[in-house]
């Protein structure tokens, strides 16, 4: 039975020593600590360090962690990595929170996290939404700025004249700051204009 230990930090000017340096005095071998510097928007799965640790885990291994957050970007994602170790058989034991999935408390605990992670989520899209309400009603408008018709039809006019003297259709775009897509799409609709007057 090893223990591994695995650690967390979102960005590079974060210091991860403390974890070490709490994993180190926990008994992992300093050689078995799998480590991330990642954003929280990557999932667990998608971080390299824990990519290399689920490789690596055999069952009855236990992967050693300073706070059970440390496993994911959230409470569900934490939830989530707990269950693939678990799945493999590998135990889970977090210093500084006392969670520990092998006994009933942690489980319990566990529970009662993935609970909490469920109504925060909740609470997370009521206020976005309460705010997106506001912010209409105070005359805020979402998505794309409108586009200056004159802009377009000049754009049109220099891709055209590109197009005309033996250019790509991509280096037409390109030349007005469109992609290719963008290029057919403005010329369908100045003909579909052009139809309908």
């Amino acid at each position: 039975m090893r223990q591994l230990g695995y650690t967390r930090v979102s960005t590079a000017t974060q210091d991860a020593q403390l974890q070490v340096d709490a994993l180190l005095a926990a008994g992992v071998q300093e050689r078995d600590v799998f480590s991330d510097v990642t954003s929280g928007s990557r999932s667990a799965i998608e971080r390299p360090g824990m990519k290399r640790l689920l490789d690596y885990v055999e069952a009855d291994d236990i992967v050693v962690v300073w706070r059970i957050d440390r496993l994911g970007r959230s409470l569900i994602d934490v939830l989530n990595t707990v269950n693939l170790l678990r799945d493999q058989e590998v135990k889970i034991r977090s210093l500084s929170d006392g969670i520990d999935p092998e006994t009933s408390s942690g489980r319990l605990m566990l529970g009662m996290l993935a609970t909490l992670a469920e109504y925060e989520r909740d609470l997370i899209t009521e206020r976005v939404n309460a705010g997106i309400a506001a912010a209409k009603q105070c005359g805020t408008r979402f998505g794309r700025p409108p586009l200056d018709p004159g802009v377009i039809t000049e754009k049109l006019a220099i891709a055209n004249d590109a197009r005309a003297k033996g250019r790509t259709a991509e280096e037409a775009a390109r030349l007005v700051g469109w992609s290719r897509a963008t290029l057919y799409r403005h010329q369908h609709a100045a003909r579909f204009r052009e139809a309908v007057s």
